[in-house]
């Protein structure tokens, strides 16, 4: 679940990260009345979920509360990458001397936290990584110790900070390693962290991705969702209970069990089609939760063939195929399908669906290459 830059920032200032003062605005005349109270020279920046925003013109400078008022009323209901822009954050302008990137992840092949730092901030990471890889700094985090000051210090000096900024910035990076922790976050991330002309650190741009799997343990955290910028079929899968991610493919796949799903994805790249989804419908799934399965896989327009793929343990392979139906009887289409049942009552799986005419498959393999055929308008 990925955050708005100006709820990233509030929790990061929970942890004594600075921020410059601001608010949120959904009104030009809201906008207006913050850069009043902020007094001075102020930045409107958009709030969509996507990167690029100033490259496009969601992030402009205002002199004057009327100027920001001008600026909002352009960069409101602007279209960003696809998102339209609803809110706004209105910011005090910094003086920015220095522009430094400073973000946290999960680094799986070391099995820890990393820190990814560079004194080329300001601008995309991956670009920085790719025109300058030397600048990128590596920092692994042993997570039972946590960042202890010797390597924030140490991390600071690398980044060429001196003086009075090196215990400012051990106050800031320990601050976002523990915000990255308690939020169970895959990333947090300030670009840029700049020094400002009165010699200070200060976060003006913020972001945090949260793991899904842990918003259960962060109410608070999951009451920040902007449903308005989630593909309405993924906000619907979640709701549903399913584990589902859209992709570009034309064959839907409905699997239980996120490794079958991969290797269902995987046979039908070899077979010389693509993917239109990964969906797990996890285990003991009833005929409800596959019919809602079915109904967002049928939801993409893309979709030109859907493959069942059931190895049925706690799942029953009745219950799938009685959903299989169920859902066909409410979303009614000419897409064709197979299925390929095993495990738990896979004979009465297959006795039902052969009753009602719906074509089945013996081995996965058999199942991916019909519904490739199928896809491509040849016969199953």
């Amino acid at each position: 679940m990925k955050l708005h830059e100006y709820q990233s920032k509030r929790i990061f200032a929970q942890y004594g990260v600075p921020i410059p003062n601001g608010d949120v605005a959904t009104t030009p005349a809201e906008a207006k009345a913050i850069a009043g109270k902020l007094g001075g020279r102020v930045v409107v920046k958009s709030q969509v979920l996507v990167g690029g925003r100033g490259k496009a013109g969601g992030v402009k400078l205002a002199n004057d509360p009327a100027e920001a008022e001008a600026v909002a009323q352009k960069i409101l209901g602007m279209d960003i990458k696809g998102l339209t822009v609803e809110k706004v954050l209105v910011d005090e302008a910094a003086d920015i001397q220095q522009e430094i990137y400073l973000g946290i992840v999960i680094d799986r092949a070391v099995h820890k936290p990393v820190f990814i730092a560079s004194s080329e901030g300001g601008v995309e990471i991956e670009v920085v990584a790719k025109e300058n890889p030397d600048a990128i700094i590596r920092l692994p985090v042993d997570p039972l110790l946590g960042m202890v000051d010797f390597q924030a210090r140490n991390l600071a000096f690398d980044l060429g900070l001196r003086g009075k900024l090196i215990n400012q910035f051990v106050k800031i990076a320990k601050g976002l390693y523990q915000a990255f922790v308690d939020s169970d976050a895959s990333l947090a991330e300030i670009n840029p962290l700049v020094v400002t002309g009165e010699g200070k650190l200060l976060a003006v741009d913020g972001k945090m991705v949260l793991d899904d799997s842990a918003l259960y343990r962060h109410p608070n955290l999951e009451a920040m969702r902007d449903v308005q910028e989630e593909d309405e079929s993924e906000r619907i899968a979640r709701d549903a209970g399913l584990s589902f991610v859209k992709l570009d493919g034309e064959i839907g796949c409905m699997v239980n069990g996120a490794g079958l799903a991969m290797a269902t994805m995987d046979i039908v790249k070899h077979y010389g089609a693509e993917p239109a989804n990964f969906l797990d419908i996890g285990g003991g799934a009833k005929a409800d939760k596959v019919a809602a399965a079915l109904r967002i896989i049928l939801a993409d327009p893309k979709v030109n063939a859907v493959l069942f793929n059931i190895f049925g343990g706690i799942t029953r392979c009745d219950e799938v195929a009685n959903g299989i139906l169920e859902a066909l009887q409410e979303v009614k289409t000419d897409i064709p399908m197979v299925a390929r049942l095993v495990g738990t009552n896979e004979e009465e799986g297959r006795a039902i669906l052969q009753a009602a005419n719906f074509p089945s498959a013996q081995s996965l393999g058999e199942a991916a290459q019909m519904a490739v055929a199928m896809a491509k308008g040849g016969q199953a």
